[in-house]
């Protein structure tokens, strides 16, 4: 008798377990686990096609080796500290902090490269073990989640190394002639600013090339404000600046694949070597002629359009607007900074940061919805922002001439197509908002009817 109520039990749990392996949330993530995995595989196996490291043996390497960058491991350790207590936090840092202090002491002793980080992976690593044999229930689920948006963060760093190398191994042109001839009905805008950083001497320059390469900073400071509520309330938002900034370093490097572009101070300046067509940049912008693919260097990534700093720039500022008035401020800074750097600094032609904007707006309705529930009003914005990317990218291509023969028809048009994108976002994020906040108000109370005396 007690063997078969035991039986019945362990059906009757393996089917609740099998239920719940059947939501669709759980369906989804096991998915997108496995196909991140598979992703990673196969751009390991290309990067050592080339006689490279990939990003999985390059992440191993980073526990006892010189990590390549010690501020992105500990922005990604800040980012896995919001699941702890402040007890805990204190003890996480602190112990990356001793353990980086033996490695340097080892590293200074034997003459290696000095480099700090490895201690913040180790307390990383160190947490996700702790998840799995000292956590239980909702409190090792939440533990994990903070890990992985940690290495998540750390591996899309590396990822986007190895992307780069593909990009610049299997694409032998580019169409830098196609994007700097529409670019005319813009006004030239990498020629212009790259003149104005150039008069500002070391100090403009200098500033900008910091804003440039310390995007992440910026990403991680909003970051931390938005889940600064995640170790009390013991779950993360439904949606943050993590996540949009992840899909747009998955997606990007694919438009590269397609729209291999260098940037114009490789192919119209002294950087391109002998690969330029002409050393032009910044002074003369190019003349109008018809353009036509042009072949490369095997080392040049082909990361120019869209301009992925432009739109990770872009998040920070939209998820910038919600927070306090310093937030904002920063948020504006760094966009308006990276704006100046990615042009200034000759890495991206002006129809790149239009393309940019609306990759990131596109992206990050989509990820609203997800999170929301998709309704009409997301689904045509992301039907329409999608539109209107593949359109600017084929009207680069063979549209070129014309938008140059005509800027003042095209350069417009260029600018209100970005333009519709942006107030499409801000309309459709404004109703979500209404219809937020009147599914949360309380509802009225009836008042009694005075009787009739």
């Amino acid at each position: 008798m007690t063997s078969r109520v035991t039986r019945v039990f362990s059906r009757i749990g393996g089917r609740i377990r099998l239920a719940g392996w059947r939501q669709p949330r759980v369906i989804l993530w096991v998915a997108v686990s496995v196909v991140a995995l598979g992703f990673l595989i196969a751009l390991e196996i290309a990067a050592r096609r080339y006689g490279v490291s990939g990003p999985i043996t390059t992440q191993a390497r980073e526990v006892i080796f010189a990590p390549q960058s010690g501020t992105v491991l500990y922005a990604s350790m800040a980012l896995m500290m919001v699941v702890l207590t402040w007890r805990q936090r204190f003890i996480a840092v602190g112990a990356a902090v001793g353990i980086d202090g033996v490695f340097w002491l080892v590293r200074w002793a034997v003459d290696a490269k000095m480099m700090v980080g490895n201690g913040a992976l180790w307390v990383t690593l160190a947490c996700a073990v702790i998840a799995v044999t000292r956590r239980t229930g909702r409190d090792r689920v939440l533990l994990l989640k903070g890990v992985g948006l940690a290495l998540l963060l750390v591996a899309g760093r590396k990822t986007g190394y190895t992307w780069l190398l593909i990009t610049s191994k299997t694409r032998p042109t580019v169409l830098d002639q196609y994007v700097a001839t529409a670019d005319h009905a813009l006004g030239d805008p990498s020629w212009m600013v790259g003149r104005i950083v150039a008069a500002t001497g070391n100090v403009g320059a200098h500033v900008l090339d910091w804003v440039y390469v310390q995007l992440a900073v910026a990403a991680v400071i909003i970051a931390l404000y938005q889940l600064r509520n995640v170790a009390a309330e013991r779950r993360f938002p439904g949606h943050h600046l993590v996540r949009t900034f992840l899909v747009i370093g998955l997606l990007g490097p694919g438009i590269y694949m397609i729209y291999p572009v260098v940037g114009p101070v490789f192919a119209y300046g002294a950087d391109g070597g002998q690969w330029a067509m002409a050393n032009l940049w910044p002074d003369t912008p190019p003349p109008v002629g018809t353009p036509r693919p042009m072949p490369f260097d095997e080392i040049t990534p082909r990361n120019c359009m869209p301009s992925l700093h432009t739109a990770w720039a872009t998040a920070i500022f939209i998820h910038s607007l919600k927070g306090p008035r310093a937030l904002q401020f920063l948020g504006t800074f760094w966009l308006i900074a990276t704006l100046g750097a990615t042009l200034g600094f000759g890495y991206h032609y002006g129809a790149d940061i239009v393309a940019g904007v609306v990759f990131t707006l596109t992206i990050e309705a989509a990820l609203r919805s997800l999170d929301r529930g998709w309704d009409r009003a997301g689904i045509q914005l992301v039907v329409y922002g999608t539109v209107v990317f593949a359109a600017l990218l084929a009207s680069y291509r063979y549209l070129s001439v014309e938008m140059a023969g005509h800027p003042w028809v095209f350069g417009p048009l260029l600018i209100l197509a970005m333009t519709s994108v942006i107030y499409g976002y801000v309309r459709t994020t404004k109703l979500w908002e209404r219809k937020a906040a009147s599914a949360h108000l309380p509802e009225p109370r009836r008042e009694p009817q005075p009787e009739l005396v």
